[in-house]
């Protein structure tokens, strides 16, 4: 006896994948469109993509060794060091190029931490539900009870301040938001009738949670990361200039605003620490704006 089973579950054909591939194509064009119609995004990009080429060409960029130490001292911008020389000696522009490898080192590399962290915690507490969800949310609400930048230092300062340190300290600490918003995201993704025909087919949990779920859910991933790339960034800052970062006489954006805490130097040397605050400025603004701008064009999708 031959039975024939009925389904109300479409089956995938080569027209209908076509289809549903176009249909993404044109949701990302709309998405890129939308992008490039917000002028300040644009911009941002713009800044942030030429402070990256200057962080892998710092070799070629910078005019001189950035620890190399000249006989002038806290000397006045000129032709031979046009952002002057810092109080031990060194070329300010040269630190201040090399610097930027330091802080979207840490931006780039915390936030790739999180992420993961994050993405998966969060698929796993959305997907599974019940006691896998219970557990994982009090350990995110145990993390985010945690005053964020104290136990920051108190990690750096027992570990020792490098920029590994900072990457990992950062990253393992900050995924609880991330966490949350991807839970939240499986949450209602799960419910779709597209994953729970790949139930009932009898795919695997990964490839339901990957192929099927994580797609669906990039677009909160992708601007929180965004923003979290500015936040590593004022966070590595602000830890060098404590002294608790990147250690000299390697470059970096915070350690070189450390040696504007004089009066001194404040008032009457600004070629030491008007570049490097402005180069976390628009660092962090760019970034900023590039989230902005990617936010917007996905919440209109």
């Amino acid at each position: 006896m031959t039975v024939t089973v009925k389904s109300d579950t479409p089956v995938e054909t080569p027209d209908s994948v076509t289809a549903a591939l176009g249909r993404e194509r044109s949701s990302a064009g709309l998405v890129v469109k939308r992008f490039l119609r917000h002028r300040m995004a644009v911009a941002g990009l713009v800044i942030v993509v030429l402070m990256v080429l200057i962080a892998i060409c710092a070799p070629l960029l910078a005019p001189h060794d950035p620890n190399r130490i000249f006989d002038s001292f806290e000397a006045a911008p000129s032709a031979d060091h046009l952002l002057g020389t810092d109080a031990v000696g060194r070329d300010v522009l040269s630190r201040l190029i090399y610097g930027s490898r330091v802080s979207m080192s840490v931006g780039v590399g915390a936030v790739a931490v999180y992420v993961v962290i994050g993405v998966l915690l969060g698929l796993l507490a959305g997907y599974y539900g019940r006691w896998v969800d219970l557990v994982i949310m009090r350990i995110t609400d145990v993390f985010m009870s945690f005053p964020y930048f104290m136990v920051i230092l108190i990690l750096v300062s027992v570990l020792g301040p490098s920029l590994l340190t900072i990457i990992a300290v950062i990253g393992v600490l900050a995924w609880p938001m991330i966490g949350r918003l991807v839970r939240g995201s499986v949450l209602s993704i799960k419910q779709s009738d597209y994953v729970q025909a790949a139930v009932t087919l009898g795919y695997s949990t990964p490839r339901i949670l990957f192929r099927h779920i994580l797609p669906n859910a990039l677009s909160p991933i992708i601007v929180n990361a965004t923003f979290g790339v500015a936040q590593a960034i004022i966070l590595e800052s602000g830890l060098s200039f404590l002294g608790m970062g990147v250690r000299p006489p390697a470059a970096s954006w915070g350690n070189m605003l450390s040696e504007a805490q004089s009066i001194t130097v404040l008032s009457s040397q600004p070629w030491i620490w008007i570049p490097p605050g402005l180069m976390i400025l628009f660092a962090v603004l760019a970034i900023n704006f590039v989230g902005d701008g990617l936010r917007d064009s996905m919440a209109s999708r």
